[in-house]
């Protein structure tokens, strides 16, 4: 018993429903759920609900090549903050991740952190070029399960069609930053009303919405499930809810800060506010919103972007895009959506780890033989976001000074309690 951690006093709630109960753990998996279980080191869960960890579709951890802004270790221990105990890395890093050996690297770093599992995502493409394929084969054989040019679309037609076309075969799933960049080209946010107003050049929302409609094409012509990554406009979720209405084997995630934030915020020139796909009027963050709730959308995730300060204190057009969500997206999702908790974590855990192809370790069901990757959550905890706290090595959250509701209590990571009490333990 003297190695049994036990997670007393909460409210199991996973993909199979919702019961009061402890959970004995022992060994990096779930020994017991039940009521009154013993245990030799106890965490207090009363209170608050003990779910499946979290899983990240979309993590930029920066490493290799910027790691002023971010290193994997950093970001895993932001990331566990956050309740998630799985985040999948993006390839936009320098080098790319574009072949084995630098999949390999950051697989090692997160192996050598320890405080979530870092999976990774290849680049469709070499160098996130958009000329040739990437050799998907051997990084799919380290275990790699999503590919995307993230940062980028793929532009050329005839090489998405191919590339989708030898994911099939290999049992992957290509994910695509919908941007159109002849459309897009020069536009620093929304094209629209406040775009106009404030003389910053715009990008339409036809930028995204018409990659959107080609890639559902292709899926249509190859058979080829495709991911569709931080969709932002009313038109993408409308093409995305007739498809799976025809059944086409399509996935789409929605960002944090894409039902929390319009453009109107960009008034005030601060490039924090900069993103892409750029925040969008009131009718997109109601077509968002509407999505999580229908079902439209599958997942959130956090297009975790961290930048180093020098340059988000450029002006906005030379700013680069991006901002922080790991440890914020779980409360702003309880603070601003009115949904159960029940489909809460279902956007968050358990059907994001499908998607990403984890779901034999995380998001599955709170059950005795099942990896112990859980997180428990205070939902009537209320705190204020203050970026000096935060544990990303960035600091560039657009929402400082946001008062939120539902905090991560603590996060158990293999076993082991890598958050007790809001706090990081290493």
């Amino acid at each position: 018993m003297a190695d049994t951690l036990v997670l007393r006093g909460g409210t199991v709630v996973d993909a199979s429903g919702s019961r009061r109960a402890d959970v004995a753990i022992e060994d990096g998996r779930v020994a017991a759920v039940g009521p009154d279980l013993d245990g030799g080191v106890v965490l207090d869960c009363g209170g608050c609900v003990v779910a499946p960890g979290l899983v990240d579709l979309h993590t930029h951890l920066r490493q290799p090549g910027r790691e002023e802004a971010e290193t994997v270790e950093t970001g895993s221990r932001a990331a566990a903050l956050g309740g998630y105990t799985a985040v999948v890395a993006m390839p936009n890093t320098e080098p790319a991740i574009d072949g084995a050996a630098v999949v390999r690297e950051v697989l090692e770093l997160g192996r050598a952190a320890g405080l979530c599992d870092v999976r990774v995502a290849g680049a469709i493409t070499v160098d996130r070029a958009g000329e040739r394929l990437a050799p998907m084969a051997e990084m799919a054989a380290l275990g790699v399960r999503l590919f995307t040019d993230d940062g980028r679309g793929v532009q050329d037609a005839r090489l998405m069609r191919r590339a989708l076309e030898y994911a099939t075969g290999l049992g992957v799933t290509l994910a695509q930053h919908c941007e159109d960049e002849a459309i897009a080209a020069g536009g620093h946010m929304h094209e629209g009303a406040w775009s106009s107003r404030l003389g910053i050049p715009g990008q339409p929302a036809e930028a995204e919405e018409l990659m959107v409609q080609r890639d559902l094409a292709l899926a249509r012509l190859t058979g080829a499930r495709v991911h569709f990554q931080h969709l932002s406009t009313r038109g993408s979720l409308a093409m995305v809810r007739r498809a799976r209405d025809e059944g086409l084997p399509v996935t789409a995630e929605a960002t944090t800060h894409h039902f929390t934030l319009t453009d109107a915020v960009c008034a005030s020139y601060d490039a924090t506010y900069k993103v892409n796909p750029p925040l969008r009027p009131d009718d997109d963050v109601a077509a968002v919103r509407a999505g999580l709730g229908d079902g439209a959308i599958d997942a959130i995730a956090t297009d975790h972007a961290p930048h180093a300060p020098h340059l988000k204190e450029l002006p906005f057009d030379q700013a680069p895009p991006g901002m922080l969500g790991l440890e914020t997206a779980l409360a702003l999702a309880l603070t601003e959506l009115d949904l159960p908790i029940e489909r809460v974590l279902a956007l968050l855990s358990w059907q994001p780890a499908a998607i990403a192809g984890v779901g034999d370790q995380h998001g599955g069901p709170v059950a005795a033989g099942r990896p112990a990757n859980l997180c428990v959550i205070d939902q009537g905890a209320t705190w204020k976001v203050e970026p000096a706290k935060l544990a990303s090595r960035a600091k560039n959250t657009p929402y400082a000074g946001r008062a939120l509701t539902g905090r991560v209590r603590h996060t158990v990571f293999r076993g082991e309690p890598i958050v007790v009490d809001a706090e990081a333990c290493r």
